[in-house]
């Protein structure tokens, strides 16, 4: 498995101050020659180019921000930014950051980072604080550029933040706020916007105190109101004051309370809605905010937990059963965040122990009916999810495959889990998961087709599609006991093409098991003609569709899945016989000519067996010794038309060897007229028609062919599927006496169609020219 630690993503800043994302990588730290010292070098998962390579300057200050992320500058205008995957590789490569420039791995920032020289530098130490400038309508554009100076260092920062606080500062620049607002001065409001804006990211509780306090907080949020980068101003305060509402359900008594959940409600509304979505720089400078509003929450917890009044009046309600629906609603019943959160919780019980899971729904099966079962439950909401994105669908889905995975089952010494639970799921939950599909497949086309209906199915069918790949006879047994797989191909005449797509899949799926008892009922109810009814409905267009039933009748070509290939061509070639810019049906019917030839000649199966055994099936030792034979012999000791014939295969009888090879050859040659185009169109004895035809009339049908677009897709040519050699001399010269061919050990299940060229070959090539040494060697 790949080190996640040192995965990064690396960030440049562009001019728009906007972060792009330069790609993903592993960062390592390593002494580089040509730059003269250490540096960091990131280079990319998917080809291992170098992303970066960046040497750890003594005096460049970088920042370690949010554990996980780490910025630094390398010249004036080219910010960097690594952004790890887990904060223990964050640590390691600070450490070595610190190690180069001689600092404690403990600061968050190696560098001041302003640009100042060591006397400046050592005047701000030394200085007692900050002087602002006096608070006046007049000064607002000094003392706005007085913080944005101020916040890139962290020492100039403090200081402001120190007299900001002593000053009452912040009072001050609220009322004049409020004379800015009066005058419609917008200079002064967006010079405002900017001063509140920059004590915000000095992240400073004491200053968030006072701003945030019942007579500031709503001033607060005016001055943000006014955006320099906004036309017209937005209208926050408006929302708070007028729209938004506070409903107590349960009255709360302590007006203490009520006051820190209305502070806590505008905090959180300023952090989501009113302040800008902060850079990367800027993020941390907000870590006091996000602090603030989460200790406020949990105050708010702990003074509802000490009012016994509050507890006692919420659970009496909850509990009695007069309380009417409304109510209950208000109190969070059947509420969307409730079921998220019981989600939530339910997700985290299955990754933890799925096996704790599944014992608690069988024993409750012992007890309740199906209707009430937690799993049925599951299912029912995924398939009532209200969604139109079928968000929470998606998760449950997800739930309910990890609990029916078998990787994650355990076995005991009597059962296994597997066996257990997965009758009990097939018994009493897969009826109900499977209803919809059901319900919406009676007819020849979906009942309903929106794209809700469409997408929820595709969930249903995925799940599926996962039982047949890892399930045995208990999906087996209800696919064909129930007929799923003829209703789930009802949907490859829907208008959304993923749904068409996941019913192709899940019978790809089948049919990859090569299991006769699925082949057997596919051929038995004719499930091929939607496939090809589809495949003759999208035309010539070249898409997924088009590409997704080549490769499953490409499949059954080439895994020879002999009773599939002649149900295909027995009741589908006429359709499917103009198909000309792939080999794949042609194939096919060369497949089952095949298969008829060896019914036929039940003989010809064990010629190629001793074919085989003569020609590739050579003792090691014996071939050396015959390699070392023919390179001590000398050209020209060899008479013309002579090949090189080892003395292994000199001791066969050459007249067995011939013999066989002679009928089969003479047998070929009567049939010569029919072979020249085996590819082509035939007449076929079908043993069985379907019960529904398909009609193709040569006026309605669709022309799906084209021409192809190499010599390499005629049928006849060489290399493509079924081709002969017959019009062009071999390659290679074969003869009857030719031992070298024997030299390759070629395997036993080469297509016949090539062994059978071969033959034909040696049998017309006697007279050929005896090859030198060199293209022997080359053969």
């Amino acid at each position: 498995m790949t080190d996640t630690r040192r995965r990064v993503k690396v960030y440049t800043l562009n001019e728009d101050r906007q972060w792009d994302d330069r790609g993903t990588g592993h960062v390592s730290s390593a002494y580089v020659e040509r730059l003269k010292g250490t540096s960091l070098l990131v280079r990319a998962e998917s080809d291992g180019s170098l992303l970066l390579e960046s040497k750890i300057n003594p005096n460049t200050a970088y920042q370690k921000q949010q554990d996980t992320l780490i910025v630094w500058s390398e010249g004036e205008n080219y910010d960097l930014a690594l952004s790890f995957q887990e904060k223990a590789g964050c640590d390691e490569i600070w450490e070595k950051i610190c190690q180069v420039q001689g600092k404690d791995p403990s600061v968050d920032i190696t560098q001041d980072v302003v640009d100042e020289s060591e006397e400046e530098r050592f005047d701000d130490m030394s200085s007692p604080g900050l002087e602002l400038p006096p608070c006046e309508l007049n000064r607002l554009e000094d003392l706005a550029e007085l913080v944005a100076s101020s916040l890139p260092s962290p020492l100039r920062r403090e200081k402001l933040a120190l007299a900001v606080e002593n000053e009452g500062y912040i009072r001050k620049l609220l009322e004049l706020f409020r004379i800015c607002e009066d005058l419609d001065n917008r200079e002064g409001l967006h010079h405002l916007y900017e001063i509140i804006k920059g004590i915000f990211l000095l992240n400073r509780t004491a200053l968030f105190e006072v701003m945030f306090s019942d007579e500031c907080i709503m001033d607060v949020i005016g001055c943000l109101e006014f955006d320099p980068s906004l036309l017209q101003p937005r209208r926050h305060r408006e929302f708070l004051t007028k729209t938004a509402r506070f409903k107590e359900v349960i009255p709360i008594s302590d007006p203490e309370l009520r006051q820190k959940i209305h502070q806590t409600y505008r905090v959180q509304y300023i952090q989501d809605m009113v302040l800008p979505t902060p850079s990367v720089f800027e993020e941390n400078m907000l870590s006091t905010l996000h602090s603030f509003i989460f200790f406020n929450k949990v105050e708010i917890v702990g003074m509802l937990q000490d009012d016994e009044k509050f507890l006692t009046d919420l659970f009496a309600q909850l509990t009695d059963e007069s309380t009417d629906d409304d109510k209950r609603h208000e109190l969070g019943m059947d509420d969307v965040q409730v079921r998220g959160a019981a989600t939530d919780i339910f997700s985290y019980l299955v990754e933890y122990n799925p096996s704790m899971v599944r014992e608690f729904v069988m024993q409750e099966s012992q007890q309740n009916d199906d209707d009430i079962l937690l799993i049925n439950l599951i299912i029912e909401h995924m398939i009532c999810d209200s969604d139109p994105e079928l968000g929470g669908a998606v998760q449950l889905m997800g739930l309910l495959r990890t609990l029916l995975d078998p990787e994650n089952m355990l076995a005991t010494a009597n059962k296994t889990e597997k066996t257990e639970f997965l009758s009990f799921f097939y018994k009493h939950c897969m009826h109900v998961l499977s209803a919809p599909l059901l319900a919406n497949t009676t007819e020849e086309k979906p009942s309903k087709d929106d794209f809700q209906t469409s997408q929820l199915l595709a969930l249903i069918l995925e799940l599926l599609t996962f039982c047949v790949e890892h399930h045995t006879y208990h999906i087996k047994n209800y696919i064909i006991n129930k007929d799923i797989l003829r209703r789930v191909l009802v949907l490859t005449a829907s208008q959304h093409a993923f749904l068409a797509l996941c019913a192709l899949r899940f019978m790809r799926r089948i049919i990859g098991l090569k299991d006769e008892f699925y082949n057997r009922y596919i051929m038995r109810n004719f499930l091929f003609e939607p496939v090809v009814k589809a495949f003759l409905k999208n035309g010539s267009r070249y898409n997924l569709m088009n590409s997704a039933i080549i490769e499953m009748f490409e499949y059954v070509r080439v895994e020879d899945v002999k009773s599939l290939t002649a149900h295909i061509v027995e009741n589908y070639w006429k359709a499917l016989e103009d198909v000309d810019y792939v080999q794949t049906f042609k194939g096919l019917k060369l497949r089952y000519e095949q298969q008829r030839e060896r019914q036929d000649n039940p003989k010809l199966d064990s010629m190629r067996s001793i074919l085989r055994n003569h020609r590739f099936r050579r003792d090691a030792r014996t071939l050396e010794d015959e390699e070392e034979m023919w390179f001590n012999t000398d050209e020209d000791d060899l008479e013309d038309g002579e090949a090189v014939v080892p003395p292994s295969d000199k001791m066969k009888s050459e007249e067995d060897l011939m013999e066989p090879i002679s009928k089969f050859m003479e047998r070929k040659k009567l049939k010569d007229t029919e072979d020249k185009d085996v590819l082509g169109k035939s007449t076929l004895t079908g043993r069985q028609s379907p019960s529904f035809k398909l009609s193709f009339s040569g006026s309605t049908k669709t022309n799906i062919s084209s021409p192809p677009s190499s010599a390499s897709l005629n049928p006849g040519s060489p290399g493509s599927p079924g081709s002969g050699s017959r019009g062009s001399p071999p390659t290679t010269t074969v003869t009857t006496k030719q031992g070298l061919v024997g030299l390759v050990d070629y395997p036993v299940d080469d297509e016949e169609e090539e062994e059978e060229e071969e033959e034909e070959d040696g049998e017309n090539k006697e007279d050929a020219v005896p090859p030198t040494k060199k293209s022997k060697l080359s053969s």
